[in-house]
């Protein structure tokens, strides 16, 4: 099995030699030859290849982990020892067994009666309470939106959320005088949930092969597709009929610095833009940007000739951008005129609400002809980010 320690010492080590190269290619005005260069950016291309592959394997065993643990506990009677009262609705195991009956097979009339308590109004049913805490691992993995938002879970309706829109203030008095008041301005944000869905195909003869594992099967492919479109939502969302992402000229992250070119970002602006932020909100900062983004920060120094962007040697931690985490999304647009391209700020500001309850359903006829089963998952989620001065953004001369 391939070492995850092994790989990041390895791309560590490639990364200095990169260093090394550029420093002592450079010509009296900075620049590389065409021939060093695109040495350079082979040299460069194969560090990102091993940081994709780190952060591949890293998911992977995670997911791993989740998926492995048993699905029942051993009962034990020990005297002095009270058992565990017993468990009823969706977290029941007569519903658990009769949901994975009905996902492997027409579910007939007793299976279907076992399912009631959990059946919503497309004719789907509620996924049980443990697997659906294993969807939920596997979106996270999928989407690093979750990994560093505040998740919340709702029953039904709206939920709404105050906000303080403008702060009190405390002023200097004279002896004996009045106190003027100065009170906190409360505002409300409203979270709801939108649709989100997927179409799951799989043939009857890997169905009906009793080594195959269903459950997690569409676990993964759960999370890897409704996962990449939260995850495109959560950061460029427009707010109609889905959620609004920290992106988004509307409800979404103040600009915290606009770059004087549109092609090039500098090593000032983005200490600018780490400085807009207020620092309350940079203990738990965090950049996020695209691959190809990164790609050009790494180049950048600051004044003592120390790189800006170092890689992690260490497992379970990330690469870092003047010393904060720094994270890749595809969903983050490349550098180009008037894009928004870093994002920089305490992402926990950002809500996620998912409806309690995601749901699946068996069509047995839809894809009939050609030998396959279909199931279709749907859940409700939405997402907005509750205080706009947590997070900045670096966007690109228009």
């Amino acid at each position: 099995m391939i070492n995850i320690l092994e790989l990041r010492e390895k791309r560590a080590k490639l990364w200095d030699s990169a260093k090394a190269f550029l420093d002592s290619r450079r010509n009296e005005h900075g620049l590389l030859s065409a021939e060093d260069t695109a040495v350079y950016e082979t040299m460069e291309a194969d560090v990102l290849s091993l940081g994709k592959e780190i952060d591949r394997l890293e998911r992977q065993a995670g997911l791993d982990l989740e998926l492995a643990k048993p699905t029942t506990t051993a009962i034990t009677n020990r005297p002095a020892q009270t058992q565990e009262p017993e468990k009823t609705g969706r977290a029941s195991r007569d519903y658990q067994a009769a949901f994975w009956k009905a996902m492997k097979s027409k579910a007939n009339f007793e299976v279907q009666n076992a399912l009631q308590v959990g059946t919503d109004s497309e004719g789907g049913y509620l996924v049980p309470d443990e697997f659906e805490r294993t969807l939920i691992q596997a979106l996270e993995e999928q989407n690093i939106f979750r990994q560093f938002a505040r998740v919340i879970t709702t029953a039904s309706g709206d939920r709404k959320i105050p906000v303080v829109a403008s702060k009190g203030s405390a002023s200097w008095v004279d002896e004996e005088g009045a106190i003027p008041e100065s009170d906190d301005v409360f505002g409300q944000v409203v979270i709801g949930a939108y649709k989100l869905a997927t179409m799951i195909k799989i043939s009857e003869e890997l169905l009906n092969d009793s080594v195959f594992n269903l459950e997690q099967y569409i676990a993964r492919e759960f999370g890897r597709r409704i996962g990449a479109k939260e995850e495109e939502a959560f950061f460029v969302g427009n707010g109609t009929g889905k959620p609004t992402g920290i992106l988004h000229s509307t409800g979404g992250a103040a600009v915290g610095l606009t770059a004087a070119s549109s092609t090039v970002i500098t090593m000032d602006e983005l200490l600018d833009l780490y400085h807009s932020l207020k620092a309350p909100y940079r203990n738990s900062a965090v950049f996020i940007t695209n691959d190809a983004t990164v790609k050009a920060i790494r180049k950048l120094k600051d004044g003592s000739g120390q790189y800006l962007w170092q890689p992690s040697v260490r497992l379970g931690e990330p690469d870092t951008l003047l010393n904060r985490p720094i994270r890749t999304s595809v969903y983050v647009p490349e550098i180009a005129a008037g894009a928004k391209v870093v994002a920089f700020g305490d992402f926990s500001y950002y809500w996620i609400a998912d409806r309690q309850g995601r749901s699946f359903q068996r069509l047995n006829e839809l894809y009939a002809a050609t030998g396959q089963v279909g199931f279709k998952a749907t859940q409700r989620v939405d997402g907005k980010l509750i205080l706009s001065e947590a997070i900045k953004v670096l966007q690109m001369k228009a």
